[in-house]
């Protein structure tokens, strides 16, 4: 068989193609369904040993189209694996893995888009292609299950293991289901068939399943929903730490966003899930309290997080980053008003979350998220459909016919919504603040407008790599006066996300990319791999130099914003949390003072929102939300990493505890923490130590 042929005419085509195999082949096909929509497809030839995949995914205009070969040992471990294609944002791939034995052991080679490397193992070692498809969890499960205690050594690096879950039926036919540990910070959880053939991948969002089976993917979805839910309960259960007592939190300094100054040392007493009080030092303890020595700690508000998209496993890294509330910009509705009556609850662990409601029109590009609408009388009714449960704004996307916006503006603040979103493809940023925009999401979606011709079309990767011709913009240039003017008279606010548009514009292939740089050593040995990785296409020395100049427009656009008084809504569209860190932290590259962008991560999201008078700041009466930094973020803004407790609503976090769970290297010791006289006992709360191998690849 011609694969390279095949592959070609594959993905020109766009057809949904049956695989043309030998007789002693065997097929395997699986769909990628997104929002009950197919998006994309993994087709799989086995002959023998050698497996040959095609990984075809576009969703929202973007995904991976990839080509693989792999060979297995008896065993089911890959000796050979080759891997050619283009990443989500068109990053070339070619991935090569050998392993050979010279009688003494084994010894394995590799190369990825971080470099190249070499590994000798007395016994085998199951390589993580950098790029694989959902089909090479099946492989990584065969292997496990055929291993004596389910644990295999990793390469590059860490430890595999398996658990096996209570088994799913699915139209009355039982499948196995197996969690595959240390890939990434959750387990990777799949669907085995009587052969131990892949038949599902588990997952809340986007699920990969069987052709011919795709009706079912909706009930997978839910399957996993549950499970995870259930997984993150018992965390919740572990993590949450509960004081039936008032908390003297003693020693610590705080920093105050209105004045941008940090105070002298005193203490913050909490009752149930507000600040009772905030004492000079030398006040005395009242009986029956619980202390925290903060050691002379810096105590800051919570973080905001105005732009995420939330899953079970983001709210707690949220939460372990110290961003106590977080505006969700789209999502399933279902799942999202579920997750957020359990974290409401105290049955999860996660931010508090702002509901935005993701409005997106039809078109072969639409993103699979909320409601995608057909017509403007469709878009209006899922206005009113948000509106009712309690959304706080709708969020337009790039597939919105223009035409319908104001309708959608008007009817969407009848009923007391705002607006904001993407600029819809063929118009600009002046139209839609002339609509009824209120903000703007994205700071390339605003700096687009001063470079695109008005046929180009930004639903596409092009809303991405045309920044590259922002490099050298002149930000006195009538038209960029035009739009600034335009949102400095309608107050248009805008939430930039800079950190992932970093991360786009300047992570080059065998690079520590600069988005993870202050934390790139905890992190686990999958995702440093991941982050020195490129990820936007960079053809040529003028493609790199064009995206280097492009972030620095925007840096400098975002001195300009604030300069004039625009609004800034950090956000991150990344569900690390940490990257929350990294946003606030552009803002003081551009030329922001230190003071002021602390303010804009804590109070000025409060007061946008119309909630300043319970959060965004550390006072007496307001909602118990706060953090402990060790070092002060006035003098060093990567000090935000170092947070030793977490308080939302009055219960008590410790980050090293969470970062241990999901095999990140805590970045801070836990207070010591006394328990009442009558406990009779003092405890300190687990320090943080190196991650262990098995949490780590």
């Amino acid at each position: 068989m011609k694969f390279r042929r095949l592959h070609t005419a594959l993905f020109l085509s766009g057809a949904m193609l049956a695989f043309p195999h030998d007789a002693a082949a065997d097929t395997q096909s699986y769909s990628v369904i997104a929002n009950g929509e197919n998006v994309g497809r993994v087709l799989v030839e086995i002959d023998g040993p050698t497996a040959r995949i095609i990984h075809d995914v576009k969703n929202n205009g973007r995904g991976p189209t990839m080509e693989e070969e792999v060979t297995l040992d008896k065993d089911g471990l890959p000796l050979r694996w080759r891997l050619d294609g283009t990443s989500t944002f068109e990053n070339a791939i070619a991935e090569r893995f050998a392993r050979e034995n010279d009688g003494a052991g084994w010894t394995a080679t590799w190369t990825d888009s971080t470099g190249s490397d070499t590994a000798t193992t007395r016994e085998p070692a199951l390589y993580i292609a950098q790029e694989g498809s959902p089909w090479s969890l099946g492989i990584y499960a065969r292997a496990l299950l055929a291993d004596a205690d389910h644990a295999i050594p990793a390469l590059p690096g860490g430890r595999l293991t398996l658990s096996e879950d209570a088994p799913v039926t699915l139209n009355g036919v039982e499948y196995r289901a197996v969690s595959i540990n240390g890939i990434g910070l959750s387990p990777d959880t799949i669907l085995l068939d009587a052969d131990d053939a892949m038949f599902a991948r588990l997952s809340t969002g986007t699920v990969v399943v069987r052709e011919g089976y795709e009706a079912l993917a909706d009930d997978i979805a839910q399957i996993a929903t549950r499970r995870g839910a259930q997984r993150f309960a018992d965390l919740a259960k572990k993590l949450s730490h509960r004081h039936d007592a008032a908390v003297r939190v003693r020693n610590v300094r705080i920093f105050d966003p209105e004045t941008g100054r940090v105070g002298e040392p005193a203490s913050v007493l909490v009752y149930g899930q507000r600040i009772a009080a905030i004492e000079p030092l030398d006040s005395p303890a009242t009986p029956g309290e619980v202390t925290i020595d903060g050691a002379g700690r810096i105590a800051m508000p919570g973080l905001h997080d105005m732009h995420a998209h939330v899953s079970q496993q983001s709210a707690l890294l949220y939460i372990a980053s110290g961003v106590t509330t977080v505006r969700d910009m789209g999502n399933d509705n279902a799942f999202l008003l579920d997750l957020t009556d359990r974290i409401d609850a105290g049955e999860v662990i996660g931010p508090r979350i702002v509901r935005n409601g993701f409005l997106e029109g039809r078109s072969e590009y639409s993103s699979r998220n909320g409601f995608i609408a057909d017509s403007e009388q469709d878009a209006i009714d899922a206005v009113r459909w948000y509106a009712a449960r309690d959304y706080w704004q709708v969020k337009i996307y790039n597939s919105m016919n223009p035409a319908w916006v104001p309708a959608i503006a008007a009817e969407a603040k009848r009923l007391g919504l705002g607006v904001t979103g993407h600029i819809p493809a063929f118009t600009d940023a002046d139209a839609m603040i002339a609509a009824g925009y209120d903000e703007i999401t994205h700071i390339n979606q605003l700096m687009l407008g001063w470079v695109l011709q008005p046929d180009e079309d930004t639903r596409t990767l092009l809303r991405l790599t045309a920044m590259k011709r922002t490099a050298g913009l002149d930000l006195s240039l009538p038209r960029v006066e035009e739009t600034l003017r335009a949102m400095e008279a309608r107050h248009i606010a805008l939430d930039p996300t800079a950190v992932t548009l970093e991360l786009l514009m300047l992570s080059r292939d065998g690079e520590i990319s600069p988005a993870v740089a202050s934390y790139f050593d905890h992190l686990p040995i999958a995702l440093q791999r991941r982050r020195r990785q490129g990820i936007a296409k960079i053809a040529s020395p003028q493609d790199d130099a064009a995206y280097r100049g492009g972030f620095d427009a925007i840096r400098r656009t975002l001195a300009e914003l604030h300069r004039r008084g625009i609004t800034l809504l950090p956000g991150t569209d990344d569900g690390t949390g940490l990257s929350v860190h990294r946003e606030l932290q552009i803002y003081e590259d551009a030329g922001i003072p230190p003071a002021e962008v602390l303010r804009m991560g804590t109070l000025g999201p409060a007061t946008y929102m119309g909630r300043d008078q319970q959060y965004g700041s550390i006072a007496k009466g307001k909602r118990a939300d706060f953090v402990l930094l060790d070092a002060n973020p006035l003098d060093d803004m990567t000090a935000l990493h170092r947070m030793a407790m977490v308080v939302k609503d009055g219960t008590i976090y410790y980050p090293a505890e969470i970062w241990r769970e999901l095999g990140v290297e805590p970045f801070a010791a836990a207070p010591d923490v006394t328990l009442p006289p009558q406990t009779a006992r003092a405890i300190a709360a687990p320090r943080p130590h190196a991650a262990h191998d098995e949490f780590a690849l």
